[in-house]
């Protein structure tokens, strides 16, 4: 039987949970529930081999917050999301060298908007490689950071990994944190959630074109992976709907994906949401504010 897709730990878990035999317990994962800044925030841990076969995701923690007041645009949500996004990636940065480079990878196609997410990222990430180089006198307080945004095979030629691998052997970052967009299995989290991570991550998994994955055996680095999902494919969209287990035939519509009306302005809001939140974490000694008049 075809399973439900999502990118979301938490909604692996749930899926797990609704498939399972009540007396059935789930080995090799723990979870807990919390709160960042106003906004829920659950983690799934996925222990050993176990919890990596019943979830289908790498060992590693995962991080999902709910950012829903960023949604209905409440007068400071923003501010809230930001730091709440901030906080979770400095926290999953324990033991990363605080002054080490971190390189940020933007993934994804910008002509195709509910995959843009990591590129317009790239475009609100604080990048201080250069100025600490060049201006130590001045800039010697910043870590440095390196951005790139990837791109895809159709339009560089070079698939995004072989670019990335590229710039680590020559940069030689202390952290890679990679963000990209995700597949929800449901409409409530669509453009509502972010899920952070160290187990890496897998370049197109949201558009359903998965490529070589992006995590410490390839890049030599720490990978941290910050993801929104942005579409939600059509069966599993189908099934949930209809309470049905089994994925309804849709023949033609097989590889349907769906995605919000107004998911420009839903990416756009994503986006710069992590790209300051990312730019807390690896700046501790700035303000929202100083963010604003950097980037601005």
């Amino acid at each position: 039987m075809r399973q439900r897709r999502t990118d979301l730990a938490l909604e692996a878990k749930e899926l797990w949970e609704e498939s399972a035999q009540e007396t059935t317990r789930l080995e090799g994962v723990e979870a807990s529930a919390g709160e960042r800044e106003g906004f829920p925030s659950e983690t799934v841990r996925i222990l050993d081999s176990r919890g990596e076969r019943a979830l289908g995701k790498p060992a590693g923690r995962y991080v999902t917050l709910t950012l829903d007041g960023l949604e209905r645009r409440e007068e400071d949500a923003f501010p809230r999301a930001v730091r709440a996004v901030g906080a979770e990636l400095k926290q999953l940065m324990e033991g990363v060298d605080p002054e080490g480079l971190v390189l940020v990878v933007g993934l994804g196609n910008r002509a195709i908007t509910p995959d843009a997410v990591g590129p317009k990222v790239h475009e609100h990430t604080l990048v201080t490689r250069h100025l600490v180089e060049q201006l130590p006198e001045h800039f010697s307080a910043f870590r440095p950071v390196a951005s790139l945004a990837a791109g895809v095979l159709g339009t560089t030629g070079m698939e995004s990994g072989e670019l990335i691998q590229a710039v680590c052997r020559r940069l030689r970052p202390a952290c890679v944190v990679a963000v990209d967009a995700l597949a929800s299995r449901s409409l409530k989290r669509l453009c509502r959630t972010v899920q952070l991570s160290d187990t890496g991550i897998a370049p197109g998994s949201g558009v359903g074109n998965h490529r070589q994955a992006l995590d410490r055996a390839t890049l030599g680095a720490p990978v941290l992976a910050v993801g929104a999902p942005t579409v939600v494919d059509g069966a599993t969209l189908a099934a949930d709907l209809l309470g049905q287990e089994e994925m309804p035939p849709l023949g033609e519509g097989e590889n349907l994906l769906v995605t919000p009306r107004d998911i420009d302005r839903q990416v756009n809001d994503l986006a710069k949401v992590i790209g300051y939140g990312i730019s807390l974490a690896l700046q501790p000694g700035l303000t929202l504010e100083d963010l604003e008049l950097l980037l601005s």
